[in-house]
């Protein structure tokens, strides 16, 4: 038995649908047992929050709302149906359309919205999309019925963000699937109260049901089919190199969650976590691909740092003073002061001395907390046992997540050297007992260029880049191109170095491109499709790229770029040059 789970992105219109439909129907042909939890149809979710928001107001522009939420379910079923099966599932989704549309209506004539009343409008989006989709399965094949999750997925009152009685709801999972012989089809993200009341389960609630079933049903496996190929080493979109993970445990996974991936949210792994059921993530867009399984233990593998993750943007309050030492109580009463006030702390550390303590924020409770913890610590600032709290912005948190690091020398030592030696700064550091993952403290406009950094030492240890900027392809200039072209395997084999030519200038035009220049075209590229240039800009645009091991190389035979040499190197750029003004 398999619990799969398609999320918004994965059916966010008809072709998408029919991608799914074949996943299913391959599955149904392999005589697999399976359930399937389906979102929203892509953005759907937030349109109806939108509607609800609106409607509340009085503004009757909710209308025109309505009918784009209505116009796309529509449009949805043109495309995917025909014939008999064109007019029923039309007539389905219009009943569900029209008891919308009321409810929407009532809110508009209030001009007011509870949380309660905002899950109701929300479950439409589960409630349409299975509704098609289901009857999408059946056209193809694949005999299925939809199960609208409130009659199976009990919580309390908490509308929202609703917390689940499993006692009733694994009861009422198991007594339903008991009796089925076709392939049910969930609603994901919503569920009842005891009174019968529409709950929702919060963020990650599709995955949540998905983690629910799998638990009640003892499921061998449970599916959460996204829009890439697994956990990722780090954030393709920050690290071009990174690499889908074969394996993590459900720790790992969770520690890489709370640091910002993306894929799975913390919270909906734990049913399956108690019972060990293995979740693996997978890819609607290549269903091929294996992806990445989490579960509870794993063979030894290479690399004992399993992924970098990170958190965009950090507030840090630095609080310093003999008051932290000579008053015991200080640190709980700091603690205290910040859960009082409903502050998450994002991470924390303290000198072995206990005069100074870092903590992190989101931006959002920065000013809050620090006011927080001044009124605190007013006493002791009064009598001079504290200095002046220091709040900086403007950073971010790297943190970096392995279950084998405790046993692993060096991996700290790797992370700091590989960003000293980039020119990067670290604002703070932190780890936890379980050492499960090292963290530290960057600038936000570093954070890029931190991860790769790290990446690269961590993951891709065989293979180092080196950015090459070249100025002056001249006579020794393109010698040297041509001879780094011709010594390119060598370098790459014997040598595990890659050369990239990022960026080229001559004395009228400058052409950069991040996938590296090919050493064969440059010439014709550098013609073809550079910029004026200058040497200002072309040494700022070095600057502002801010990538790691990079080199700059000066064969002009003038003085234009000798005077920009200091600006180049405090950026932690590398100078090679044949130039004798230089």
């Amino acid at each position: 038995m398999k619990v799969l789970k398609f999320g918004g992105s994965s059916v966010a219109n008809a072709e998408r649908i029919k991608s799914v439909v074949d996943i299913l129907r391959n599955y149904h042909n392999d005589k697999v047992e399976f359930a399937v939890v389906f979102s929203a149809l892509g953005g759907i979710t937030d349109k109806l929050i939108t509607l609800a928001k609106t409607a509340s107001k009085g503004d009757k522009s909710y209308l025109s709302l309505y009918q784009n939420i209505r116009l796309i379910h529509y449009r949805t079923i043109e495309e995917l149906f025909s014939g008999a099966s064109h007019e029923k599932v039309k007539n389905e989704i219009s009943l569900l359309l029209e008891e919308l549309n009321q409810i929407i209506h009532g809110i508009f004539l209030l001009k007011d919205i509870s949380r309660k009343s905002l899950d109701l409008v929300l479950s439409f989006g589960e409630k349409l999309s299975c509704t098609i989709i289901s009857n999408s399965m059946n056209d193809a094949g694949i005999p299925s019925s939809v199960i609208f999750s409130d009659k199976l997925i009990v919580t309390n009152s908490d509308f929202g963000n609703a917390k689940v009685n499993f006692e009733l709801t694994n009861k009422n999972i198991k007594n339903h699937f008991d009796g089925c012989n076709t392939v049910q089809v969930v609603t994901g993200f919503i569920a009842s109260d005891e009174n019968g009341n529409i709950t929702t389960l919060g963020r990650g609630g599709s995955d949540y049901t998905a983690a629910i079933l799998g638990a009640a049903l003892n499921a061998d496996e449970i599916e959460i089919w996204t829009d890439v190929n697994g956990i990722m080493t780090a954030d393709p979109r920050k690290v071009k190199n990174a690499i889908p993970l074969k394996a993590v445990t459900y720790n790992e996974a969770m520690e890489l969650s709370h640091f910002g991936a993306k894929v799975i949210h913390p919270p909906t792994m734990l049913p399956a976590m108690e019972k060990g059921i293995r979740i693996r993530i997978k890819n609607t867009f290549n269903p091929g691909f294996k992806g990445t399984i989490i579960l509870n233990k794993e063979p030894r593998v290479k690399f004992n740092a399993k992924g970098i993750s990170s958190i965009d943007k950090i507030s840090m309050l630095r609080i310093e003073g003999s008051g932290l030492i000579s008053n015991r109580n200080a640190t709980s009463r700091i603690f205290d002061a910040l859960s009082n006030n409903s502050i998450p702390l994002l991470f924390i550390t303290q000198g072995s001395s206990g005069y100074s303590l870092c903590i992190g924020v989101a931006p959002e409770f920065g000013q809050k907390a620090k006011e927080c913890i001044q009124e605190e610590l007013k006493l002791e600032r009064i009598e001079g046992m504290m200095n002046e709290i220091v709040l900086e912005d403007d950073l971010s948190l790297i943190a970096v997540v392995g279950e084998d690091m405790r046993a692993t020398p060096g991996i700290s030592g790797t992370i700091f050297n590989s960003l000293g030696k980039n020119g990067i700064n670290i604002k703070a550091i932190a780890q936890g007992s379980s050492e499960l993952n090292v963290s530290c403290v960057v600038k936000s406009d570093e954070l890029r260029k931190a991860l790769n950094v790290i990446h690269n030492a961590m993951f891709l240890s065989k293979s180092k880049v080196v950015n090459i900027f070249l100025a002056g392809p001249g006579l020794v200039g393109s010698a040297l191109l041509n001879y780094i072209n011709k010594k390119l395997k060598f370098l790459q084999n014997d040598l595990s170095t890659n050369f990239r030519l990022i960026g080229i200038t001559n004395s009228k035009k400058m052409l950069f491109d991040l996938n590296g220049v090919d050493f064969n075209s440059w010439k014709e590229r550098l013609s073809n499709e550079g910029i004026d240039t200058a040497a200002d800009k072309f040494i700022d645009k070095i600057i502002e790229l801010d990538l790691a091991n990079s080199i700059f190389i000066d064969c002009t035979a003038n003085d234009s770029f000798v005077n920009h040499y200091k600006k180049i190197l405090k950026h932690n750029i590398s100078i090679v040059t044949p130039n004798k003004i230089a």
